[in-house]
């Protein structure tokens, strides 16, 4: 008798461990997280918010969902056959194929740079009367000192720290204002018309949730822990928790800049206040949520300018490193040069930047127009036999993956006939 209790115990226990297992592989995910709450999608949030209300939360559902099934593909590739997209579609892909798709993706890691050191620097300015100038210089110093000397866990750890602050930051300031929680229940959930004069800030939202330089980076951060495994059983282990790790951590992403659309329609909408840049969120937000929230906002901003500025990098050195065959290593000289590119023009560019708010909706935008190319590049090598053998995408997987790259080509189409008549 004493024996089975014995036995029955450790069952139990290895059940428990086999529940814990789930934590082991949380941050990756979180990794990608981080880019689609960054300064970018604050920039869009906001105006989302402040100028249509609750009427666009339904584009942080559809946008999240686009982000999960890609996100998860796009980690499937990295997972079997060791290698990350850009490695792969240097590989795989006739040059004349991977190196325009490869370059334009180093200038959308370029762009989100940008809006990533900007939004650092403008929390600067915000806390401390930093000029957006000597902000944008101490944060980009500041990324590449963490980025030339930490290691994949390091950060991660670092990222996780800096996606909770945020996170708490804004479930604090929900709690200080008056939400009409069943028209948002509602509008997370059903497309309304496109607002007139909105499909800008639809485009600026999309690109900065379901963003192309996150797609690199996930599929070379799943690499950090040795993922890709030869056998069968061990293969379909890591995928399942590489999406339960995906699932968990776009959740928090969704929950985060949904937050950002309520707190703007809650404060600035219902007031009929236009946002027309960040600082003026921080003190419009003093005389209605109070001197405390409006130092909390600051401060998550700096939060998000640094980890997501860490991220844009990481992909940037990933993507440039893949280009010439080899895995991101920050010891390498060509995933240096790609840290290096995207941080330094980014600095060059934000010298021209006369509205930074208004940059920062536009950086995010050129992330939408084009993301249609990584992810058709993406669903071609993850649909292939040759790539991904018996792990290659159904008939039906690559369907909805391509469906996803049409809509978002559409929506780009529409946007730019729309500024041109």
């Amino acid at each position: 008798m004493s024996r089975i209790i014995d036995e029955l115990k450790r069952t139990d226990h290895k059940r428990y461990l086999g529940g814990l297992d789930f934590f082991k592989y949380i941050g990756p995910g979180l990794l990608v997280t981080v880019g689609f709450i960054d300064p970018g999608n604050w920039a869009s949030n906001f105006a989302a918010g402040a100028d249509f209300g609750y009427s666009l939360l339904w584009v942080i559902t559809l946008s999240t969902i686009m982000l999960i099934v890609l996100q998860h593909n796009v980690a499937h590739l990295g997972i079997v056959t060791g290698l990350c997209l850009s490695e792969a579609a240097t590989k795989y892909t006739p040059k004349w194929v991977s190196r325009p798709i490869l370059g334009t993706a180093v200038l959308a890691s370029i762009s989100t740079s940008l809006a990533e050191i900007l939004g650092g620097a403008i929390a600067l300015e915000m806390l401390f009367d930093i000029p957006i100038i000597w902000g944008s210089l101490l944060t980009a110093f500041f990324v590449t000192i963490m980025l030339f000397t930490n290691s994949y866990k390091r950060i991660e750890r670092s990222i996780i720290a800096f996606v909770s602050v945020i996170g708490l930051s804004f479930l604090y300031e929900l709690f200080l204002v008056d939400i009409d929680w069943p028209l948002a229940a509602r509008s997370w959930v059903t497309p309304s018309s496109i607002p007139e004069g909105s499909l800008l800030v639809i485009m600026s939202v999309l690109g900065a949730v379901v963003m192309p330089h996150n797609l690199f980076l996930h599929s070379e951060v799943v690499q950090s822990r040795e993922y890709n495994k030869k056998d069968d059983a061990s293969i379909r282990k890591l995928l399942k928790y590489e999406f339960y790790d995906t699932l968990f951590s776009m959740g928090v992403g969704w929950a985060i800049n949904s937050a950002m659309i309520l707190l703007a329609a809650a404060t600035f909408f219902a007031n009929h206040i236009g946002v027309e840049e960040l600082q003026q969120a921080k003190s419009l937000l003093e005389p209605l949520l109070g001197n405390q929230a409006a130092t909390i906002f600051a401060l998550a901003l700096l939060m998000a300018g640094i980890s997501s500025t860490v991220t844009s990098g990481m992909a940037a050195g990933s993507i440039f490193a893949g280009m010439f065959g080899e895995s991101y290593h920050v010891k390498d000289v060509h995933s240096r040069v790609g840290i290096l590119l995207s941080l330094g023009i980014a600095l060059v560019v934000i010298l021209f930047i006369e509205n930074p708010f208004q940059g920062l909706i536009i950086s995010q935008m050129i992330l939408s127009i084009q993301l249609p190319f990584t992810i058709f590049l993406q669903v071609g090598l993850t649909s292939s036999k040759r790539v991904m053998g018996q792990y290659a995408n159904s008939r039906w997987s690559s369907f909805v993956l391509y469906t996803m790259a049409v809509i978002v080509s559409v929506l780009n189409l529409a946007l730019l006939f729309s500024e041109s008549f």
